[in-house]
C-alpha cells in the first residue's frame, strides 16, 4: 500500500479559507507526523513521448512519469500538457481513488505548472481504467438512474476486495461483467457535468459518507479542469463511472427524495465564517476539503444545501 500525500492541496485550501501562517505550520507538522507518506520510488527508466502509455498504472514508475511530465509542462505549459495528455488519462480517472484528479485540480486552481506536472505523473502511475463496454445506445439522462439499476444486481452485493481502500473497490467493481455496460447507458451532452454534480450532491446529502464526500468534492475538481480539455464531457462521464464503482461499498442506498433534500435545505445555518473557522481548526483532512468545495459550489449555484452539508460535516448543526 502506498499512500497519497494530500498536504499540498490541503495547505492551499487552508490558505483560501483564511488560515494563519501558524496554523499552516501546525497542520503541516501534524499531517506529516500522522501519515508518514513514503518517499518516491527510485527512477527506473526514461519515459518518452513515443512510449509514455506503456507503463500506465505502474506505481513503481511514478518518478519516471513525474520527470516526463515535468519536461512536457516546460515544453507545452501546464495547461497545454493537460490538453495534450488528459484525453488518454481520462478513462483512468479513478487513479488513487480520485486523488490524482484532486491534485491536478488544485494545480489548475493555483496556476502552478510544477504541481500540474506532479499531478499528471501521479495520475499516469496510478491510472485505473474501469470496464466500459456499452451494450446498446444510451437510454437515460439521469446519473442516479445508473446507481438505482445497480441495486437489483446480485454481483454488486457480493464484491470481494483485498482491502477497504476506495481504489480497491473501484477496481473490483469496475472489473465485473455486470459493470461493463453501465456507464454506456448515460446520455452525454453539454450539461452532463451539471447532471453529475447534482447527483453527487444528492448522494452525499443522503449518506454523509466518506464515499459520498468524494463524489461531491470530485465533481468540483472535474469542473476546475474541464475548461482545459477539448472534450470535458468525457471527463465527467468517466468521473461518474468511478463514483458508481464505489457505490456498492456504502450498500447502494436509495438517495433522499427531492422533498427530503428540500427540507434539508431549510436548516438554520451558522455564519459562513464560523464554518470556515471550524474547518481550519480541524485536523481531519477531509473537513476543509468539503467546506472549501461547498463554499465554491454554493457561490456558483446559490444552493444552500452545500452550506448545510458543510455545517453538518463539522457537527455545527444536527
Amino acid at each position: 500500500m502506498v499512500l497519497a500525500s494530500h498536504l499540498p492541496m490541503l495547505l492551499e485550501i487552508h490558505c483560501r479559507l483564511g488560515a494563519s501562517a501558524q496554523r499552516l505550520a501546525e497542520f503541516s507538522e501534524f499531517y506529516n507526523d500522522c501519515n508518514h507518506v513514503p518517499p518516491l520510488p527510485a527512477e527506473v527508466a526514461s519515459i518518452t513521448r513515443a512510449d509514455w502509455q506503456e507503463a500506465l498504472g505502474v506505481r513503481a514508475r511514478e518518478s519516471d512519469y513525474r520527470r516526463f511530465f515535468s519536461g512536457e509542462t516546460e515544453r507545452l505549459g501546464g495547461l497545454g500538457a493537460i490538453r495534450c495528455y488528459l484525453p488518454q488519462l481520462a478513462c483512468g480517472i479513478g487513479a488513487s481513488a480520485l486523488h490524482a484528479l484532486m491534485r491536478l485540480a488544485y494545480g489548475v486552481l493555483r496556476n502552478d505548472d510544477a504541481e500540474i506536472a506532479t499531478a499528471l505523473g501521479y495520475w499516469a502511475a496510478t491510472w485505473l481504467p474501469l470496464r466500459d463496454e456499452p451494450s446498446g445506445p444510451p437510454d437515460t439522462d439521469e446519473p442516479l438512474a445508473l446507481a438505482a439499476a445497480m441495486q437489483s444486481i446480485p454481483a454488486f452485493r457480493q464484491v470481494e476486495v483485498e482491502t477497504d481502500l476506495l481504489w480497491h473497490w473501484m477496481r473490483a467493481v469496475g472489473g465485473k461483467d455486470e459493470f461493463a455496460p453501465l456507464i454506456g447507458r448515460l446520455r452525454i451532452g453539454s450539461d452532463v457535468l451539471d447532471r453529475v454534480t447534482r447527483a453527487s450532491l444528492a448522494i452525499y446529502a443522503s449518506t454523509l459518507t466518506f464515499e459520498g464526500l468524494h463524489a461531491l468534492t470530485g465533481s468540483y475538481w472535474v469542473r476546475l479542469i474541464s475548461p482545459h480539455v477539448d472534450d470535458p464531457c468525457r471527463l465527467a462521464r468517466y468521473f461518474w463511472q468511478a463514483i458508481l464503482a464505489v457505490y456498492p461499498k456504502i450498500g447502494m442506498p436509495t438517495p433522499l427524495s427531492g422533498a427530503e433534500l428540500d427540507a434539508m435545505r431549510s436548516c438554520a445555518l451558522p455564519p459562513a465564517a464560523e464554518i470556515a473557522t471550524a474547518a481550519i481548526a480541524s485536523n481531519d483532512e477531509h473537513h476543509p476539503s468539503l467546506v472549501f468545495t461547498a463554499f465554491q459550489e454554493h457561490a456558483r449555484t446559490g444552493d444552500p444545501l452545500y452550506l448545510v452539508l458543510a455545517a453538518k460535516r463539522l457537527e455545527l448543526i444536527a
